[in-house]
Formats: structure tokens, C-alpha cells, sequence
């Protein structure tokens, strides 16, 4: 019942009755107290878009220091919040766990989500329609999970202009077409077509919605329409170390890093631009080029996206959030180097050269545990509901298992304990609903980093963390976010006191077990991630299927 009908009723009551009315009475004004405070009401409930890029680093789009053109991002960040210290997990398909089920990618079971919830589970039984488009990575499909409608590949990359096998409409087979809406296929502007058609059937409802978009861009093979690899010609010349120069030169005037953390330094294993030969030069500019089209395509499709929610009159209560889910990626997997980036059976990456410049100020790349794997854009963006400051950059640190917590409290939706047959373990992740309201929230005492043989834990500042089983680094991130000054020799005791918690939570938390439990070694793992594709073909031209089976990418 209404509180209004509560309230001024025409029902005749003995005395007993209007002291138990007095107290319904009490109580709902108490609730609606309670509302008041946090903003959100049932009828305030929120449409939530969330867009995930795919292998893009820390300062690969304008707003986080980037020459690459990202108007529509920039935008938002313009009239939204920016996160400076946004964590992802460094890996593909554990960042998507994490973002969906609010808990760390073994502790919900992997791909498999065994012992997790969805967003679009629990926001489904909160009366929301919820929808899909883009890469998925994990077992099963999206629609078995809680998402009504879905487009997308279930693989963990896809040839941006012929598709693959695991493209799904709604749970059945789809045959990508060679036009799509009046022009060539391509993957990302496919998914900013899914995107407005689900939008538009999410709107002509009453019902608020969830739109989760994850993009494959900028992920390899580094595929763009030739008209915008052009429009980048040219502007990649000078290379990666005064890339990297400009780019943390920007950060710095934009505050987005202060200026006591220093640029951390180009590692052994990446040459000096200066030291390549010339048609060396002009092939790593060439490769560089590509990958800012497929990002600047990328941001055309999310001004569509926005495009439509303001023609359909709900950009107002609209949370729209942007991130990443891993650091700019390292991986030489080029074949075909004499083929152009427009050609689908051309086959280009880069390497870490590039990767270097796409998480700068920070280092290391995608699947470490260092600032540079896990350091994501995250832009929030939300009229009707965010508090903060219009263009204002937050330093309170927020991850990927925080969207399932904030998405909780803005739609007033209930963390279930059981989902069918599985068994979820208890939310991880803490609302990042105070923070969008301009306050402090109660951060994580302690968050928890594992892919492969790389490991981190950062509790308050300090940050512990291992390559490749290398032993312990330690940081203190409120004077070197950048890691370029180890205090492991200097703190011997905190050391051991993280390290400790970090097996304690692999073991008991996220179930790690076998080689997941390994110590680490007692020197630092040489890394190297650079190979020569001067031949035009590096590597046999075969390579595994990326099918869906919850590979780790």
C-alpha cells in the first residue's frame, strides 16, 4: 500500500489499531528517509549502460592523456567523474567475471561463474529488462545468465570484418553478412547497430534497463576501415618514448597524475625509437596507426549509443559507465605483415613497444599485476545522480567487482545466496554509489590481484606485487603510484605480513590450489615480449581456436 493511503485513509480504528498504525506510520516514514539519503527511489531507479573497451591501456583515450580522438569519451568525462585509481584484473575473461558477479574470477568459479551471480540475474529480478551486445569469453552463452536479449561472439577475439563461428542472436547460430545496415561489415560499428536496436526495445518499455556493450576493439587482430587508419597517417612518426613524454605531459597539466609521480622508465626489452632502422620505423608507426582508428571507431559508436538514450529522453537517469578490462597488451602474434590492416586476411598486433606508451605513466602490460595490467579508464557519467563535481577526477580506488554492490544500491535489487543450482559466495565488491555522490566511502581494507604467475595485494598504500613468480615487490602508492621505487629490503616485516594474507586469500577466497600456490623466487623474472616479424609471416598461421571455452586470454 501507498504511503499516501496509509496516511489519510477514511478506516475507523480502535485503540490498539492506531497504535499499530502509528508505528506502520513511523516506519514508513523511516524508509523513506532512508531513500531520501541515498537519492534512489523506486520510481528514480536508474537506466544502467555499461561499456567495456577490450586491451586498451590507461592512456589510450583523450581524457586519460591520449592524442587519439575520443570526443564522446572525453565528453562524458567532461560532465562526469574520472577515476584515477580504477583496477581491472589484467586478464580478458577475469575482468568479465569480476565485472558481472562482484566476486574474484576463481572464487566464482571462473568462466564457468559456478558460484556467482550476474548483474543481469539480479537486476532481472529487480523488474529491469536487461540486454547485451559484444564479447562474451566465458562458458555457456549470455542468455543463459540472465541477459534477455544478446548479440555478440562468445570467443575471445574475432576478424573485426568476417566474424567467427560463436556469433549469437538471442541464443542462436548467427551468419555474420558481408553488409550489415547498408555498409560493410565491420565488428564495432555491428555492435553499435545491436546496440540501438536493443535500446530501442529497452525504451518502448517502462521497465529501466541494464545495456552491457563490450566492445572487442581495440583487442588484436588490429583490423580498421581504410578511410580511418588514414585519418591516423602520419601521426605516430615521432614513436613510443615521445609518445609516452606527450602523453604523461598531458596527464600531469590535466591532474589526472600528480606530479610527484615520476614516469616510470622504458624497460631493456623495448628499443629506443631513435635506434630503429627507417622501414622499421615506418612499420611500427603504420601498426600504431591502425590501433588508433579501431578506438576512435569504437568512441563513434558510443556517441551513437548516447546519441540515441538522449533522442529516447532518458539520458538524464541514465548511469553510464566506461572502463577496460586489461593494461594495453605486449603480445607479438603478427602473421601477414605484408598485408594491409583493412584486409581480413591481414593478421597485425603490436608489441610491447606501443603497450608501453598505452599504460603510461605506469609499467608493465596486460596479465601483470603491476599498475600498468590493472590500471583502468573508468569514466562514470549520470545526471539525475551524480554529486561529484562536473570534470572531477577521483583518487578513491574502485575495482571491477565494485559495479555489482553499486548496481545493488541504485536499482534496489537483492544479492541472492542461491541462483538454480549454484551456491554464490558472499559480495566482495563495496557501492561505488558514495563516491558518484561527491563523498568518501569506506574503501577495501585490502584487494586482491592474481592471473597466472603474476600476483599483487594492495592494502591501503601499500602495494605488494610479483611478475612472473619474481619475488615480492613492495610500493606505497601514495608517493609511487608509478612502482619505481621497491621498499621490499626497507619493510621486511610488511612483506611477510602481505605475503601471508595474499596465500591466505588465494587459498581460501578465490580457491587457487596446485602451482597457483607456488612461492615466489627469490630474484626478478627477466621479461621479454619482443620478436621479429621483418619475414611478413612470424608464426605458422595456425593458432588454437578462441572459441568459448573459457580460455585465458
Amino acid at each position: 500500500m501507498a504511503a499516501s493511503a496509509i496516511l489519510f485513509g477514511t478506516v475507523q480504528l480502535d485503540s490498539r489499531s492506531v497504535l499499530r498504525e502509528k508505528s506502520r506510520v513511523k516506519h514508513i516514514f523511516l524508509f523513506m528517509a532512508v531513500l531520501g539519503a541515498l537519492d534512489v527511489s523506486a520510481a528514480q531507479r536508474p537506466n544502467i549502460v555499461l561499456i567495456m573497451a577490450d586491451d586498451l591501456g590507461f592512456a589510450d583515450i583523450g581524457c586519460y592523456g591520449s592524442e587519439i580522438r575520443t570526443p564522446n569519451l572525453d565528453a562524458l568525462a567532461a560532465k562526469g567523474l574520472r577515476f584515477s585509481q580504477f583496477y581491472n584484473t589484467a586478464k580478458c575473461h577475469s575482468s568479465r567475471v569480476s565485472l558481472l558477479t562482484g566476486l574474484y574470477c576463481d572464487q566464482a568459479g571462473g568462466a564457468s561463474l559456478s558460484r556467482g551471480t550476474t548483474i543481469a540475474e539480479v537486476l532481472g529480478k529487480a523488474g529491469y529488462s536487461t540486454s547485451m551486445v559484444g564479447k562474451w569469453h566465458l562458458s555457456k552463452q549470455p542468455t543463459e545468465f540472465g541477459f534477455q536479449r544478446y548479440w555478440g561472439h562468445l570467443s575471445g577475439a574475432c576478424n573485426f570484418f568476417t566474424g567467427d563461428d560463436s556469433f549469437r542472436y538471442n541464443g542462436e547460430k548467427y551468419n555474420v553478412p558481408k553488409v550489415l545496415n547498408g555498409r560493410p561489415f565491420y565488428t564495432t560499428h555491428a555492435m553499435g547497430d545491436f546496440a540501438l536496436k536493443f535500446l530501442n526495445e529497452a525504451t518502448a518499455k517502462d521497465d529501466p534497463f541494464l545495456l552491457y556493450v563490450a566492445f572487442n576493439a581495440p583487442h588484436y587482430p588490429l583490423h580498421a576501415p581504410e578511410a580511418d587508419v588514414k585519418k591516423c597517417a602520419g601521426r605516430y612518426d615521432g614513436g613510443w618514448d615521445q609518445l609516452r613524454a606527450t602523453r604523461y605531459a598531458k596527464q600531469l597539466k590535466s591532474g589526472l597524475i600528480p606530479k610527484k609521480f615520476a614516469l616510470s622508465k622504458r624497460p631493456a626489452h623495448i628499443p629506443a625509437w631513435d635506434s630503429l632502422s627507417e622501414k622499421d620505423r615506418a612499420w611500427e608507426a603504420s601498426r600504431m596507426e591502425v590501433f588508433a582508428a579501431m578506438v576512435e571507431v569504437m568512441d563513434q559508436n558510443i556517441g551513437r549509443i548516447i546519441a540515441k538514450l538522449k533522442a529516447k529522453g532518458v539520458w538524464e537517469n541514465t548511469l553510464f559507465l566506461f572502463c577496460a578490462d586489461n593494461g594495453a597488451c605486449p603480445f607479438e602474434r603478427t602473421r601477414g605483415r605484408n598485408l594491409k590492416p583493412w584486409d581480413p586476411k591481414s593478421y597485425w598486433t603490436y608489441d610491447a613497444s606501443w603497450a608501453h606508451a598505452g599504460n603510461t605513466p605506469f609499467r608493465l602490460y596486460k596479465q601483470n599485476q603491476h599498475e600498468g595490467g590493472i590500471s583502468s579508464p573508468m569514466i562514470a557519467h549520470w545526471p539525475a545522480g551524480l554529486k561529484a563535481k562536473p570534470g572531477s577526477i577521483t583518487r578513491q580506488p574502485g575495482h571491477l567487482i565494485d559495479f555489482m554492490a553499486t548496481f545493488l544500491d541504485v536499482a534496489g535489487a537483492n544479492y541472492p545466496k542461491q541462483i538454480s543450482d549454484r551456491n554464490i559466495d558472499p559480495l566482495m565488491g563495496k557501492s561505488l554509489l558514495p563516491i558518484l555522490q561527491g563523498k568518501e566511502r569506506e574503501g577495501h581494507e585490502t584487494l586482491y590481484f592474481h592471473f597466472g604467475a603474476d600476483r599483487a595485494l594492495r592494502q591501503g598504500p601499500w602495494k605488494l606485487v610479483s611478475a612472473k613468480l619474481g619475488r615480492w615487490e613492495l610500493y606505497n602508492l601514495d608517493d609511487d603510484r608509478t612502482e619505481t621505487n621497491d621498499l621490499a629490503k626497507k619493510h621486511p616485516a610488511r612483506v611477510t605480513e602481505m605475503a601471508k594474507e595474499w596465500f591466505r586469500l588465494a587459498k581460501d577466497v578465490d580457491r587457487l590450489k596446485g602451482r597457483g600456490l607456488n612461492p615466489v623466487k627469490s630474484g626478478i623474472s627477466k621479461l621479454n615480449f619482443r620478436r621479429d616479424t621483418s619475414s611478413g609471416s612470424a608464426g605458422s598461421g595456425k593458432r588454437r581456436s578462441e572459441k568459448n571455452k573459457g580460455q585465458k586470454k
